[in-house]
């Protein structure tokens, strides 16, 4: 197992300030506590989850659906390019320790799926609530608070 821990940020590349600031705090907050945050690396709660973390002294990976580097948004440190749009999804999901879904649509729903179907635990913040295996939260404290005391399970 690597020494570093990684949470998943998953949500819309679209989404409404709202969003946008919680996701954003969510990514801070996983840099302060030491964690690397991977995210499908595009714009909306994945941009924001970036900036956050980059705010907060972390380190980013975002999993690209193109086939260009550029793709990625500002804050990405260490872009993967894929060529596989929504299949990337999976990697996302399998490379991260515990999975925080803000808002969201079809696409995030269907890493929601992949987070239940492969175990990784799942806290939610403002998204789907399909599951009871998913944590469902009020704020971006609770929410990494939540995914870390899940990883240390």
């Amino acid at each position: 197992m690597p020494s570093q821990k990684i949470i998943g940020v998953i949500g819309g590349g679209k989404c409404s300030a709202a969003i946008y600031t919680m996701a954003e705090e969510v990514g801070c907050l996983i840099a302060e506590n030491k964690f690397l945050l991977i995210c499908g690396g595009l714009f909306g709660v994945m941009e924001a989850a970036c900036k956050g973390a980059k705010d907060g002294g972390g380190k980013t990976i975002g999993v690209l659906p193109g086939l260009e580097r550029t793709d990625a948004n500002d804050y990405v440190d260490i872009p993967i390019v894929t060529g596989m749009a929504d299949a990337r999804n999976l990697i996302i999901v399998r490379s991260a320790s515990a999975v925080i879904a803000i808002g969201g649509e079809y696409g995030t729903l269907s890493e929601i799926s992949f987070s239940l179907k492969f175990n990784v635990p799942i806290v939610g913040l403002k998204t789907w609530a399909v599951s009871p295996a998913i944590n469902q939260v009020n704020t971006a404290k609770e929410a990494v608070a939540k995914a870390i005391s899940l990883i240390n399970k």
